[in-house]
């Protein structure tokens, strides 16, 4: 083998450059291979001339172990296989992908993303035959076969921090602070977040809740004579009537976004808590990673370029009982790992007196 790429896929989170870090330093000092990074994604690959950089030491003699999101660039608009074109068209362009990856002669590529990423990447490695490995990235942390994902981690310290900051001001008026927090259909960032920054209610969309068992809890707060609170929603918690909260943005796109506003209307409506909100966005995915996400990426990026050493393709990297494992990539993204009601952190929550919903 002597050359091999890195791309980086879907949306950013702190951690992607260590992995990419850890992938060169691995495949060029162990195996003496030649590491080529696409840049954005598998549209580098799109692209004529092909978008694409060597990497070197010198790539790595700065700051990017430090530093948020991907130098390499990424998206996730288009899928290749149903991409959008600018008449408003939609092009198969997977084939021009396979040729981007014979045009580099590449003997396998390293795919760091979610669970979308891996699923594209894997059924166009099977169309041309391209040899694959991946590694799971997602603050969500919903990839059902790792017990962490790269960036969640951080994506926690971040909303945990706010919290932190949010205490002095909800404190100082009196006032129930709201941090509407992401976590796409999961509810792991709220909830591991909350626990740790001393959130009072902590809502999520795998746990139904009334506006009405908030307001008793910050009632009983205030017969102990505590008159301020803390609440962290992830972005995906519905509406009373079951209706999601959205935003539709000039591009068209909606997306998820608005519940916290919602709940801070409702509590006000009802009772006579004042309340302010803020909404954390894409601090969590831009942050400088933790830590844990530096060393979590590190061990991912060595496994995944022993796989491609060893000619073991069509794995996905994971993180099990304190080592690193590997899985076929279908087996890591067909579970979808939500929060539990057994998950021994709504255990500790519920323990802690948190409002959590309408849990017996």
């Amino acid at each position: 083998m002597k050359k091999i790429g890195i791309l980086t896929s879907g949306g950013d989170c702190a951690g992607l450059n260590a992995a990419v870090r850890s992938i060169f330093y691995r495949a060029n000092d162990k195996y003496n291979l030649e590491v080529f990074g696409i840049l954005e994604g598998t549209v580098g690959l799109m692209n004529r001339p092909l978008s694409y950089i060597k990497l070197d030491y010198n790539t790595f003699s700065g700051n990017l172990l430090r530093q948020g999101g991907t130098f390499l660039g990424t998206t996730n608009k288009g899928n290749p296989f149903k991409f959008p074109m600018p008449d408003g068209s939609f092009k198969d362009r997977t084939d021009e992908i396979i040729a981007g990856y014979n045009e580099l002669e590449l003997d396998g590529l390293i795919v760091i993303g979610g669970d979308g990423s891996m699923k594209i990447l894997k059924d166009i490695a099977d169309k041309g035959n391209m040899n694959i490995v991946a590694i799971p990235k997602t603050i969500d942390n919903d990839v059902g076969a790792t017990e962490n994902s790269i960036g969640f981690h951080t994506a926690v310290n971040e909303a945990a921090n706010a919290l932190d900051n949010l205490q002095f001001t909800a404190a100082s008026h009196k006032r129930t602070m709201i941090l509407e927090v992401m976590g796409r259909d999961a509810g792991h960032i709220a909830l591991n977040a909350g626990i740790a920054g001393g959130a009072d209610v902590i809502l999520i969309p795998e746990i139904n809740y009334s506006i009405d068992g908030i307001i008793n809890k910050l009632k009983k707060m205030n017969n102990y004579g505590i008159n301020h609170s803390l609440i962290i929603v992830a972005e995906a918690v519905k509406q009373e009537d079951g209706n999601s909260s959205m935003v539709k943005f000039a591009d068209g796109e909606v997306r998820l976004g608005g519940i916290g506003t919602y709940i801070a209307h409702k509590i006000m409506e009802k009772s006579p808590a004042e309340c302010r909100v803020t909404t954390l966005g894409h601090v969590q995915r831009g942050a400088p990673p933790t830590t844990q996400d530096r060393i979590l990426a590190s061990a991912f990026g060595v496994h995944a370029v022993d796989l491609i050493a060893q000619k073991k393709f069509d794995r996905m990297v994971a993180w099990s009982d304190r080592k690193v494992v590997d899985f076929p990539i279908l087996k890591g993204i067909e579970t979808y790992k939500k929060v539990e009601l057994e998950d021994s952190l709504v255990k500790t929550a519920l323990a802690l007196g948190i409002y959590l919903g309408e849990v017996n």
